[in-house]
């Protein structure tokens, strides 16, 4: 499991660098959008994904990977809107957002070292693909927990699934090399 961290750990970095980037591009435009427009972004990404799969020619460059970034980093944006809240005017610069997305990425990754001990990395085995539909599952999930406005009866939050999502896709990433 030494192997699994250090690789999780590069995964988030190479997603952190580039929220940073964008960051300093956009700042935080993406603090004005509720939850139903980050998990419709999530979906178009998760779609792509299984578009790109299943599709045998690409009208378009860009592979599986850019998309499973894009995942992991509005998973994390969703994470901070759900502690922070919505906002009118973006009211985040670059080194607060990257401490909040440091602490999602890190309470997200413990998650998983304990389900990876629980499950014995049985993730390994699993194809991209699959990763894929299990992030797909999730989407539809959250969608249904937002149209009963957040209430469930005895299922996980949001939260949880927001960061099974990012952790889905960080294997996917893994596998991907």
């Amino acid at each position: 499991m030494q192997d699994t961290s250090k690789q999780y750990d590069a995964v988030i970095e190479e997603c952190r660098s580039l929220f940073i980037k964008k960051m300093s591009d956009y700042g935080s435009a993406w603090r004005i959008l509720r939850l139903p427009s980050l998990t419709d972004q999530i979906f178009i990404k998760a779609q792509r994904i299984r578009q790109l799969q299943e599709n045998e020619v690409r009208k378009v460059e860009e592979g599986e990977k850019s998309e499973f970034i894009g995942i992991i980093n509005y998973s994390i944006m969703a994470l901070i809107q759900l502690e922070l809240g919505v906002v009118e005017n973006p009211d985040l610069n670059t080194e607060q957002a990257t401490v909040l997305y440091d602490k999602h990425s890190t309470i997200t990754k413990e998650l998983m070292m304990n389900k990876n001990h629980d499950y014995g990395e049985a993730w390994r085995e699993m194809r991209v693909s699959s990763l894929t539909d299990l992030i797909l599952q999730k989407l539809l999930r959250v969608k249904q927990i937002e149209d009963n406005k957040g209430k469930t009866i005895v299922s996980e939050g949001i939260d949880a699934n927001y960061q099974d999502m990012i952790n889905y896709a960080v294997f996917a990433m893994i596998h991907l090399g």
